[in-house]
């Protein structure tokens, strides 16, 4: 069954038959834990406002800072009172026009009958500014910590709703899992926006790969840098950032077309007043409750794969979803995944995958151009709670301002530019542009819509390296020659926290240009922005837990194949002792508080979380 030939199932009208599968084995699979969640959060709603039960100090403790007409508001329990929480901090570009949402977002509350509180900050580190430090084996255990951090905001009892001000990496798969446990809340996120497009990726990765060649110096290399990340806003290539935005809107968590508006602008402003207002009318309070743990259900859990797999989003995801939809109650696996890039055709090109950046898939129709087409396909479920409303059919539609009046209208019926954007029945590739692997290395995903058909298959001798600063060290000297697929073990979440090793990317994408057949085998991350080079990631269980890495040895020839999903070491391992870590993760740059954490994290299959 091909992705535009759907059927009627028992979701709804033309659902792909292969979308209502996996939505249906994902239900049962769920049963119990969904169910579980469910009754948690039904009780908690059911406790009606909870700050009408607090005693009399602990009310006048939550509104000492309040002005007077807040006060009394919010000593009955007949305005609503929202909480925001947010990542703003001024070093990070997308976090830093937060700084203002509190105030437009308190303003347009209280005009519009409620009352909004700053809750609580979150942390925000930056993948951009950690790769290859110490600090980037903190980055996946902040998304947990993130979501501790908003547990607290929410923890004092005085909110009816919430909205999540967050942009980055593990900053809004944090604030989702945080608010997940607060699930008979109403929530949005609001996001910031990308900055304007600045040099080309396209031409910032081809001074990267100068500079690791010897070719450029390291002022070339800043000036390059420095006008691809120029100002304000997310960074405009499609990482996890500008992923996590595309998948709160179709998980219909955004406002409609809110995703990559730019900071700074009249519709920016108006979308983030609206995200206050939208909120406060679906409260306990009003006659439109919707608590986001309903709203999360399954269906919304396979619309955010499905467009993930549509648009050859972050291989981060493959954690990050994992875990959101635990959080819910919901165990999704990595055989979904699979399963649903099976009839998911590859819709967008957006660097890496392509020359194009977020601005311009914006501009050529972005969003509701892409739910659109999906949905005609029969490829997402439109039967789903929205903080529009419900139907995810009110994605169709983009956001205009008529005056200072936010409204929103038909989104666009055709691609402006189908070198970035295109329609299921003309798409870039058959397939998702992401794949699992398995063998006998065990299991692993690998990011495929950046990588050249004829590099999918891979089969080298193994070179093997503890960490990634043996390699780039091995590459400087210029021991990598011939075929190799590169080893980095000991990177996965037990062993170090599972950095990204994005720094690879250029010494790797510089042999295959030169020739050679390479790829990577490793249990640590590469990042929304992995690129060309054919890469098996997320390899479970890791090296340090018992997985197959530990045993590999150079010369062992190894075989990645995308195209059947396999990955195998084609040598007997049997009566080998495991290698055994050679760098110390255990201090330094904060890497000690994070040892409880090391201890009882899950594997990458089951999101690599702590929970």
């Amino acid at each position: 069954m091909t992705a535009n030939t759907p059927e009627t199932t028992g979701y709804g009208p033309g659902v792909h038959p292969v979308v209502a599968d996996v939505t249906r084995r994902l239900a049962e699979r769920s049963a119990d834990t969904r169910s579980a969640y469910l009754a948690r959060i039904a009780e908690a709603a059911g406790q009606g406002p909870a700050r009408s039960a607090l005693g009399c100090a602990n009310l006048a403790h939550g509104f000492a800072a309040c002005g007077v007409s807040d006060k009394l508001a919010l000593s009955g329990d007949v305005k609503p009172n929202l909480a925001i929480v947010s990542s703003y901090n001024d070093m990070l570009s997308a976090h830093q026009p937060l700084e203002t949402y509190p105030a437009l977002i308190k303003a347009a509350v209280a005009e519009a009958g409620g009352v909004a509180q700053f809750a609580g900050g979150v942390p925000a580190m930056c993948d951009g500014i950690t790769q290859g430090r110490a600090g980037m084996e903190l980055s996946l255990f902040s998304r947990d910590v993130i979501a501790m951090a908003t547990a607290i905001a929410l923890s004092h009892d005085m909110f009816d709703g919430a909205l999540m001000l967050g942009v980055c990496d593990k900053i809004v798969p944090g604030l989702l899992i945080g608010a997940l446990s607060f699930g008979h809340l109403p929530v949005a996120f609001v996001p910031a926006g990308p900055m304007p497009s600045g040099l080309p990726n396209k031409d910032k990765a081809r001074v990267r790969q100068k500079f690791a060649e010897g070719k450029a110096d390291r002022r070339e290399l800043l000036q390059a840098e420095s006008a691809a990340y120029h100002s304000p806003g997310t960074c405009t290539f499609y990482g996890t950032a500008n992923s996590n935005q595309m998948l709160m809107e179709v998980m219909g968590l955004h406002l409609a077309g809110s995703s990559f508006e730019q900071p700074g602008t009249p519709m920016r402003e108006a979308l983030t007043a609206e995200a206050g207002r939208r909120v406060l009318g679906q409260t306990a309070l009003g006659d439109s409750h919707n608590p986001v743990g309903e709203q999360v259900d399954e269906r919304a859990v396979v619309n955010a794969v499905v467009a993930l797999l549509a648009t050859g989003g972050s291989s981060n995801h493959t954690l990050h979803l994992v875990a959101i939809a635990r959080a819910a109650g919901i165990d999704l696996t990595w055989d979904d995944f699979a399963d649903l890039s099976e009839v998911v055709p590859l819709l967008t090109r957006m660097y890496p995958n392509g020359a194009a950046d977020v601005n311009q898939f914006h501009e050529a129709g972005g969003m509701a151009y892409l739910i659109g087409s999906l949905l005609d396909a029969g490829l997402l479920h439109e039967d789903v709670r929205t903080v529009m409303g419900e139907g995810l059919g009110r994605y169709r539609q983009t956001p205009s301002l008529e005056g200072s009046t936010l409204t929103w209208g038909d989104g666009p019926k055709e691609s402006g530019d189908t070198t970035v954007l295109r329609g299921v029945d003309d798409p870039f590739a058959p397939d998702g542009g992401l794949r699992m692997l398995s063998g006998n290395l065990g299991r692993a995903v690998i990011k495929t819509s950046a990588v050249a058909p004829e590099r999918h298959v891979v089969e080298a001798p193994a070179r093997v390296f503890a960490d990634q600063s043996e390699l780039q060290a091995a590459f400087t000297a210029g021991e990598l020659t011939g075929d190799f697929v590169a080893v980095v073990r000991f990177q996965g979440p037990r062993a170090n926290g599972m950095p990204e090793l994005h720094k690879l990317t250029p010494p790797l994408a510089v042999l295959q240009d030169r020739g050679q057949k390479v790829a990577l085998v490793t249990d640590g991350r590469m990042s929304g922005a992995s690129g060309k080079v054919p890469a098996a990631i997320h390899v479970s269980p890791e090296a340090v837990a018992g997985g197959a890495l530990a045993y590999v040895r150079d010369g062992d020839v190894i075989r990645l194949d995308a195209t059947t999903g396999t990955l195998e070491v084609l040598a007997d391992l049997s009566g080998r002792e495991p290698a055994r870590p050679t760098a110390d993760s255990s201090t330094g740059t904060g890497r000690e508080l994070f040892a409880a954490l090391r201890g009882v994290v899950g594997p990458a299959e089951a999101g690599a979380g702590v929970f």
